[in-house]
């Protein structure tokens, strides 16, 4: 039986992965590919003893669809350590949905200057320990309602500025404390843009560029949101609106009980007009029967 003689070398790289050269009489390219992948394997196969060796090779052929590879990421996108935190970058990297394989060990995750048009329900909850996401200047027209769920308690900084939002739903904001770049979208300036401005944080100087879109109000397309936030209450429920909301009911309610005295006295005082031009009338004449005789006689 053909012994293999195996010699490993540690790459001089980031993580120290060991490789395999080939012996005298050589292994399959599938093999190699194998052992590569699973460096500990390979250590355990080169300390068992040359018969051993080539069935522990068989067996792990065979198994190779039930071992797990490492996902590369896409091309374009990269894997870098900043400031000590685990960053995966894929800025202008062509795409156009979310990629896959970002570690769940990311901190930071730049997605700017992309073709993303959309973010789906739970896109980035397999990163429990995410800070930043940046998804600047795509296309971005529609965030699910569920779109950073699992994101609570660790982000921290939001940018989604340079898009093609005009309104976004309140629900996936809630519960998250972070600071958010809304600015360069043509925003709808809807009761939604209000809500979510109550819940988040800005990151400061860009709210000037949060301005109303072309699907606003004919009067307020131009004009910054937050100067008319103060003064237009899109919910009805804002600072002084409710209030104002009171206000308008109990006029509207006082209004209706005045119109219903009014009209009862109208209708009082016509009756007392009109009662005294009625002419009397004349009590019905009655029937009375004599004494003594069947002929009835009429009592005037």
């Amino acid at each position: 039986m053909a012994s293999f003689r195996n010699t490993f070398s540690e790459e001089k790289a980031e993580g120290s992965l060991f490789t395999i050269e080939k012996g005298a009489t050589g292994r399959s390219e599938r093999e190699e590919k194998i052992l590569l992948h699973h460096p500990g394997l390979c250590q355990a196969v080169a300390m068992l003893p040359p018969a051993s060796r080539l069935v522990s090779l068989l067996l792990v052929t065979t198994m190779e669809g039930a071992l797990p590879s490492p996902q590369t990421p896409p091309q374009g996108c990269y894997v870098a350590e900043e400031a000590g935190e685990r960053t995966f970058r894929c800025s202008q990297a062509g795409l156009s949905a979310v990629p896959t394989g970002i570690p769940n060990d990311t901190r930071k995750l730049y997605l700017d200057a992309n073709r993303l048009a959309s973010v789906p329900a739970g896109a980035f909850q397999h990163l429990p320990v995410l800070e930043e996401l940046d998804l600047s200047h795509n296309a971005l027209v529609h965030l699910s309602g569920a779109a950073f769920q699992g994101l609570a308690g660790t982000l921290r900084h939001l940018d989604l500025s340079a898009n093609q939002l005009a309104s976004v739903p309140v629900e996936a904001f809630m519960g998250l404390q972070i600071q958010v770049n809304l600015s360069a979208n043509p925003w709808r300036c809807d009761c939604a843009l209000q809500e979510v401005l109550r819940r988040v944080r800005l990151v400061p100087g860009t709210g000037t560029g949060i301005v109303c879109g072309p699907g606003a109000r004919p009067d307020l397309v131009g004009q910054e949101f937050l100067s008319l936030a103060g003064e237009e209450e899109l919910c009805g429920t804002g600072r002084g609106g409710a209030q104002r909301s009171t206000d308008v009911a109990l006029l509207v309610t006082m209004g209706g009980w005045l119109a219903l005295v009014v009209a009862y006295l109208s209708h009082y005082v016509w009756q007392n007009r009109e009662e005294p031009r009625r002419p009397l009338k004349r009590a019905p004449a009655l029937p009375v029967r004599s004494e003594g005789s069947s002929t009835l006689s009429t009592i005037v």
